[in-house]
């Protein structure tokens, strides 16, 4: 029947070509269409597979090796790589058919035989002819290209010492370690194209704890591919915090060392073995079974772009901290002027209002800077910095470890301080009591916030915060008092508030950021609530909520939302009764249930055994960890379970001292909000 409609269609459109008009070429315009836009889409599908027209990579200068030269691979786009690994390579395939999918997208894109290629390592490189590849072994079987073209580094190699090591490894090399030998003809174009997501995926993508995953149903390419190759292009495009990334790689390398000792103990342990070393292999299994989880979930933390905005990172802040110089020796006052040049009339405004009162002692020396970062850094502990109204450009990080008191004379709006060049964040403060007043901050580019507050006090009174990624920042055991001053424009949160901090706001307006106020919970054991005092603020124009609680989503509540402060009261009277009923804390109150997943070859046979094991002394622990894992697993289950609520108020919630007179209008998702991770 299908056949019929489709002779019928063309019949008829035929028909209708014969019988219009002399002259009518309407008909055969339609067919004409019709056929270019098949070739078109087969055009467009063939381009899709070859990838872009590839560039030669020219060998450094200087070399006199002789090497011919590769395809540039390694400059693709975004959006190259996603298509590649999305419709060709992995498609929608399970952790476990990674390398199943990958093995059939090779067999289709390389050739097999008959290209020369550079044997590229940490040692040397050298050219070789492919002869056969075994797309599943992800191995290429080759021949030494003769007479030899090696280019070593830092060592020195033969012909006759390079054929024994082709003879040690059976003449197979991996594929991830050739470089096609460049050629204008485009006919290799596929298999270095090919050879280059290879190479990248299993550098910068795989994780070899990925295929033990328990929950083997989910979309790899969505769960894991996608957001680690944003965070990959993230990174190099700087919009990932320097500590952020140096995190990331810190855990990286832990999470594969853990992952690896876990393996060997795992392999070590016998099937059916009661003996008293296995049971203390086990229990020690376990413990690193634990950490490793605590290494997965805050990987995904910082690869989710979602919950790398709400949670962020808790790294050693304090290593970044600028020095404290402390008071002068001499004990002496300095008061620093910035200015790029001022009127007469400005300097007896300046002399008569602020200089004379301040100088009236002899030990006070003034100081005169054309730009704010060199009178900050020639602060000491008590010193004062008076900015004359102007705009003052700067190009790196304004850092404030002392305690200095930053005042601009005039109205904020006159005296502007402006950052166009990206970096990790604008103003970071650090020390014990820290003042600024009557100043302007315009941020541009940036990666971090407008002002962090790491550690120490800072009272901040009649500014104006023109942000562009995230506003304020109040880290853990950090104070901010904030008192009528102006905040918008931020892609993030306008005030960012952690947990351990305490923090004032008092007659502010913040407005047209994402969010008005986040408050971080990371339901860790050692963090506590922060104190935050609310008073006469007008939040209002945020594309998301006034104020919204980041709180871990336990796992045991139902899914409905949350519509009281008194439930979040009782929730939050949960999560520390979880955690004070076990030496060992649940470590799902913690975990983002959208991804944890525990390999059942690792974790279940082990927590099984233990819950069977006769030794009571090692009772306690089993039935402790069994819980804990089990919880875990549930947990694990239940996928993509991240979400925010609106609530209707957040105002009698224990994290608030005073909360009073403040004024909620127009923000897009409502004035008060959770989200449960």
């Amino acid at each position: 029947m299908e056949d019929a409609v489709e002779l019928d269609s063309v019949i008829k459109v035929d028909v209708d070509t014969d019988s219009g008009p002399p002259g009518d070429h309407r008909g055969s315009e339609v067919i004409q269409d019709l056929f270019q836009n098949e070739e078109e889409e087969d055009e467009d599908d063939c381009a899709g597979k070859l990838g872009t027209q590839l560039q030669r990579r020219e060998r450094p200068s200087g070399g006199g090796s002789g090497l011919p030269v590769t395809f540039q691979t390694s400059q693709l786009l975004f959006y190259e790589r996603f298509k590649a690994y999305q419709d060709y390579m992995l498609g929608d395939c399970k952790p476990s058919e990674v390398k199943a999918f990958i093995a059939d997208y090779l067999e289709n894109m390389l050739e097999l035989c008959d290209w020369l290629a550079l044997w590229s390592t940490d040692v040397f490189d050298v050219l070789v002819e492919v002869q056969d590849v075994e797309v599943k072994d992800l191995k290429a079987c080759v021949r030494l290209v003769l007479p030899l073209q090696c280019d070593t580094k830092g060592c020195e190699l033969s012909e006759e010492a390079m054929k024994s090591l082709l003879e040690a490894t059976q003449h197979k090399v991996p594929l991830q370690e050739l470089q096609v030998v460049y050629e204008e003809s485009g006919d290799f174009d596929q298999t270095a194209l090919a050879l280059e997501h290879l190479r990248f995926f299993y550098k910068h993508i795989w994780r070899e704890w990925d295929e033990e995953d328990d929950d083997d149903e989910f979309d790899y390419f969505v769960r894991c591919v996608e957001p680690r190759l944003r965070l990959y292009y993230d990174i190099l495009e700087d919009r990932v915090p320097a500590g952020l990334v140096a995190e990331y790689q810190s855990l990286l390398e832990n999470c594969s060392k853990c992952f690896q000792q876990f393996s060997v103990l795992r392999s070590s342990l016998g099937a059916d073995s009661d003996s008293e070393l296995d049971n203390v292999s086990m229990v020690e299994g376990l413990k690193l079974c634990d950490q490793l989880e605590t290494f997965k979930r805050k990987l995904y933390i910082i690869e989710n772009p979602l919950l790398r905005y709400v949670l962020a990172y808790k790294g050693n802040t304090r290593q970044q901290c600028v020095q404290s110089r402390g008071p002068r020796a001499s004990g002496a006052k300095v008061v620093h002027v910035i200015t790029a040049s001022c009127s007469t009339v400005q300097l007896q405004s300046l002399l008569s209002a602020r200089l004379i009162p301040l100088c009236s002692s002899e030990d006070t020396e003034i100081q005169f800077h054309r730009e704010p970062i060199s009178a900050v850094d020639s602060c000491y502990q008590g010193d004062l910095v008076i900015v004359l109204p102007g705009m003052y450009s700067v190009s790196s990080s304004i850092v404030i470890p002392d305690s200095i008191t930053i005042e601009g004379f005039g109205f904020p709006d006159e005296v502007v301080i402006e950052k166009k060049n990206k970096g990790d964040s604008f103003v970071e403060s650090t020390g014990a009591d820290v003042r600024l007043s009557n100043i302007k901050f315009i941020q541009h580019d940036a990666i971090e916030g407008i002002l962090c507050v790491r550690q120490g006090t800072l009272n901040m009174e009649n500014c104006v915060l023109q942000c562009d990624t995230t506003g304020v920042i109040v880290r853990t055991s950090a104070r901010l008092t904030m008192n009528m001053c102006d905040l918008y424009g931020s892609k993030g949160a306008g005030v960012e508030i952690y947990p351990g901090s305490v923090c004032s706001l008092v007659g502010n307006g913040i407005h047209h950021c994402k969010d008005g106020i986040l408050i971080k919970d990371f339901a860790d054991e050692m963090d506590v609530m922060p104190s935050i005092t609310m008073e006469n603020n007008v939040i209002h124009n945020n594309e998301g909520y006034g104020v919204i609680l980041v709180k871990p989503n336990s796992g045991e509540e139902p899914r409905t939302p949350v519509n009281s402060e008194e439930h979040l009261d009782a929730h939050t009277t949960k999560e520390k009764k979880q955690r004070g009923s076990s030496d060992l804390p649940l470590i799902s109150t913690s975990i983002p249930t959208t991804t944890v997943a525990i390999p059942p070859t690792s974790c279940t046979p082990v927590a099984l055994q233990l819950e069977s094991a006769e030794n009571g002394s090692y009772a306690d622990t089993t039935a402790s960890a069994g819980r804990k894992w089990q919880f875990g697993h549930q947990l694990s289950r239940n996928k993509e379970t991240s979400c925010s609520r609106a609530v209707q108020d957040l105002k009698g919630h224990q994290i608030f001292v005073s909360f009073q007179g403040n004024q909620f209008k127009r923000n897009g998702m409502g004035d008060f909000g959770t989200f449960c991770y």
